[in-house]
C-alpha cells in the first residue's frame, strides 16, 4: 500500500496546550477558529482530510450529552474534515490523573479513558469518525518521581495501561501511549519500550510516536544513559541512531506526528518541558522531516495506520493565526507521503 493512501490530518490541541488564563499566557483558540484555520490551508489544490481532537474544554465539555457531541461532530463534518485520533484527558486538572499514583488517582485516569471511549462511540456511530485511536499517556509530569524508584513506577503505570487497554478492548478501541520526554516512564526510547513490553497487549495499546519529541529521545534529554547521539555527530551518525531507535519502537507505533525541533526544550503555561514543536519550514530545525517521517511509517499497512497528524504544541498564537503557517505544515505532510 502506498504512502498516498495516508489522510492528512491537523490536530486541534495546539489551540489549548500551553494556553491559559494566568499572567504571561495567551488565551485558547476556539475549536470553531482551529478548524477555520485549518480548513483554509490549501496547497496546489490539497487540503487537509481531517482533524485529531482534544476531548477536554473549551473545545469539548466531558460531561456534554449525546446530543451536544452530535452537534461538535456536525460542525466537524461541515468543514469537510473526518475525525481521527482523540486525546484523552488524562492529566491532573482535567479529568484524569496520574497513572503512577494511590488507587484513587488509578480510578481517575481510567475514568477519562472511559469517558474517551464514550465519545468516540458516539462520533464513530455518527459517521464523522471513521478510525483513529484514542492516545494516552503516564500523566505524571516529571521524572523525579519515577526516578525514586524506576520499578515500582513503571510497575504502577503497567497496570494502569493494562486496565486502560481492557476498558478501550471492550469499546473496540485502540490506545496510544504518547512518547515523550515530559512524561514519566516514558521519558526515553528505551522506558517507553520497557512499559510497552510490560502491558504487552499491540493489539490493544500501542506507541504514539512524535517527531518532535523522539528526536529529544536520541539525545537522552532526561536518561543520559540512554542517549543514542551526542553534540556534534555526523549526519551519518544521527542516521544509524535513527534507525536504531525507530526499529525498536516502529512495530509499536500505531499513531504518528509529524513534526519539527530544533534541538531545544520548550515548556508553556502549565506544561512541563518537552521537545520544541517548530514551524514546519523553520531554518533552525534539525530533521528531515520527510525522511525522518518514513523511518516511522515503513510498512504502516501492517498497524491499520490510516492518517497521518501535525502536531505543532505551544506555538504562539500570532504563528497559528498566519496562514502561512498551515500552508507549510501541510505541504509538508504531502511531501511525507508522496511518492
Amino acid at each position: 500500500m502506498s504512502l498516498y493512501s495516508l489522510k492528512l490530518h491537523n490536530a486541534m490541541w495546539p489551540g489549548l496546550v500551553g494556553k491559559g488564563d494566568g499572567e504571561g499566557e495567551e488565551p485558547p483558540i476556539s475549536l470553531e477558529h482551529m478548524l477555520e484555520l485549518t480548513a483554509n490551508a490549501n496547497v496546489d489544490g490539497r487540503k487537509f482530510d481531517g482533524i485529531d481532537y482534544f476531548l477536554f474544554l473549551p473545545h469539548t465539555n466531558p460531561e456534554a450529552s449525546d446530543d451536544e457531541l452530535k452537534q461538535t461532530a456536525d460542525l466537524i463534518a461541515s468543514k469537510g474534515f473526518d475525525i481521527g485520533s482523540l486525546v484523552a484527558p488524562v492529566w491532573p486538572g482535567t479529568i484524569g490523573d496520574s497513572a503512577m499514583g494511590t488507587d484513587e488517582q488509578q480510578q481517575m485516569f481510567l475514568d477519562a479513558v472511559t469517558m474517551a471511549c464514550r465519545v468516540a462511540k458516539i462520533f464513530n456511530e455518527h459517521g464523522a469518525r471513521k478510525g483513529g485511536v484514542i492516545r494516552i499517556d503516564s500523566a505524571e509530569f516529571g521524572v523525579e518521581k519515577w526516578k525514586s524508584n524506576p520499578g515500582e513506577g513503571t510497575a504502577r503505570i503497567v497496570d494502569t495501561f493494562k486496565k486502560a487497554a481492557n476498558i478501550a478492548a471492550d469499546h473496540g478501541e485502540r490506545l496510544a501511549a504518547e512518547g515523550e520526554i515530559c512524561w514519566a516512564g516514558m521519558h526515553s526510547w528505551k522506558d517507553v519500550l520497557d512499559l510497552l513490553e510490560g502491558v504487552g497487549m499491540p493489539e490493544t495499546l500501542g506507541f504514539q510516536a512524535d517527531l518532535a519529541h523522539t528526536y529529544l529521545y536520541l539525545m537522552g534529554y532526561n536518561a543520559p544513559e540512554h542517549a543514542l547521539l551526542q553534540e556534534g555527530h555526523s549526519d551519518e551518525e544521527f542516521y544509524a541512531a535513527y534507525e536504531k531507535m525507530t526499529d525498536k519502537l516502529r512495530p509499536w507505533t500505531i499513531d504518528f506526528h509529524v513534526a519539527q525541533n530544533d534541538g531545544e526544550v520548550h515548556g508553556a503555561g502549565a506544561h512541563d518541558k518537552t521537545g520544541k514543536h517548530c514551524p514546519a519550514d523553520d531554518p533552525n530545525g534539525r530533521l528531515d522531516i520527510t525522511k525522518c517521517s518514513r523511518y516511522w511509517l515503513k510498512d504502516f499497512q501492517d498497524r491499520d495506520m490510516k492518517h497521518i497528524c501535525w502536531d505543532g504544541c505551544m506555538f504562539s498564537n500570532a504563528t497559528l493565526e498566519n496562514p502561512n503557517t498551515w500552508n507549510a505544515i501541510l505541504k509538508a505532510m504531502i511531501d511525507v507521503v508522496s511518492e
